[in-house]
């Protein structure tokens, strides 16, 4: 594995350690690479709102955690600043939902991501965009020069 790979496990292995609200969710972590996510999950029934399809906050907590790994994984600590979704396609609980992060820009202090939500027959379910700040700290002691 590269180092920057390796990194990339690191950052969002200590991440997913410390986030009890991705844990609920049962994400499951299928691509950790420098700027780029998979995460999978399945939709249960106390994720379902009134009109008995999944709460849009499931897909949107699916899809942010997908940008905090992503964006996270070059190995600088990086926030949230703005973000929006579009819900496509109802969800029904035993639904497996795929979120897949992709890096549209990348400076030394902004990033910009498109995360597109898919279920279990590859049907777009929600699209997702979001910046994040990126602070310049980096997330362990040994990347200091």
């Amino acid at each position: 594995m590269s180092d920057t790979i390796d990194l990339a496990h690191r950052v969002v292995d200590r991440m997913y350690d410390h986030d009890p609200f991705s844990q609920w969710l049962g994400i499951e972590r299928l691509v950790v690479e420098p700027g780029r996510c998979v995460l999978r999950m399945t939709v249960r029934t106390e994720m379902l709102n009134g009109f008995d399809i999944a709460h849009g906050g499931i897909t949107y907590s699916l899809a942010d955690s997908c940008l905090a790994f992503a964006s996270n994984s070059h190995g600088i600590r990086s926030v949230s600043v703005e973000t929006s979704i579009s819900h496509t396609k109802p969800v029904q609980a035993d639904d497996v939902l795929t979120a897949s992060s992709e890096e549209k820009n990348l400076s030394r202090s902004i990033g910009i991501y498109y995360i597109t939500v898919t279920n279990q027959r590859n049907e777009q379910v929600a699209l997702f965009k979001g910046t994040v700040y990126r602070t310049g700290k980096p997330w362990f002691d040994d990347q200091l020069p």
